[in-house]
């Protein structure tokens, strides 16, 4: 499971995402304090968005993609009433519980494709893991990339696993194709083959059991044709299992090369 924090006190909003994420100070409970990027739990998008990004997010780290850290949040929903924002107050209001944060990357900047070389082997790594979770949020206009000590590190996998929201079509809609003629990282020569060598065998039953078992109780209970959150558990590693396997023959970049 994710170790958890609490929240103290609500920094700035971060509006750049459509979730409303939000730059908050917290403690851990022995005297360690710290600053995430927080993703809420009442946020209009829902629980999901904070289910894909621990699968994908956790998934990254464990393939050696450079991800921040994620912890789970404790939120006041008290926190809230300080908040001159209507629209801060209302999230914090109705995010009270345990949300997703994101460790904060102080002085990252986003990647810049002019500035930022990336060799085809580190590409081909990123374009591969986008296409395993089916992550339509990575292109030249919003690369979701930051540049931190002169490494690429990645970052809002929200949009991803777009199955989970439709889970009786789920083992169909996770076989698809992955258009990535429009990722932020095609223009690099991603080398996919070489990339699908190395992580695919990665990505095994025991791996999948590993991510999804850090997704909280509380985040997937009640999910609809489910009888508990094992059960959803188990309904994730069945749809990236198999994609894994096979998705490098199902990636088509610019021009229609693979």
């Amino acid at each position: 499971m994710l170790s958890e924090v609490t929240a103290v006190r609500y920094v700035t909003p971060l509006r750049e995402g459509g979730s409303l994420p939000g730059l908050v100070e917290t403690d851990d409970g022995r005297g360690a304090y710290g600053t995430y990027v927080t993703k809420f739990s009442g946020a209009g998008q829902g629980r999901k968005t904070l289910v894909a990004e621990v699968i994908c997010g956790q998934l990254a780290r464990r393939l050696g993609l450079r991800v921040p850290r994620l912890v789970g949040v404790g939120l006041d929903p008290v926190l809230g009433l300080a908040e001159p924002d209507q629209e801060v107050q209302q999230l914090l209001k109705s995010s009270g519980g345990l949300n997703l944060g994101m460790e904060y990357l102080s002085g990252a900047l986003g990647f810049d494709p002019l500035a930022f070389v990336v060799d085809p082997a580190e590409a081909g790594r990123v374009v591969w893991f986008d296409a395993l979770i089916n992550n339509v949020d990575r292109s030249w206009r919003n690369p979701n990339l930051l540049v931190w000590h002169g490494d690429i590190w990645l970052i809002d996998h929200g949009a991803s696993m777009i199955w989970h929201h439709n889970w009786p079509t789920a083992q169909t809609a996770s076989a698809r194709a992955y258009d990535a003629s429009d990722h932020a990282l095609a223009p690099y020569g991603p080398d996919v083959a070489a990339a699908a060598a190395e992580l695919a065998p990665l990505v095994t039953k025991e791996l999948l059991a590993e991510v999804t078992a850090d997704v909280p109780d509380a985040w997937l209970d009640g999910e609809p044709g489910f009888d508990g959150p094992d059960a959803v558990r188990q309904a994730y590693a069945d749809a990236l299992l198999p994609r894994a396997e096979s998705i490098h023959e199902r990636i088509t970049l610019e021009g229609g090369g693979k």
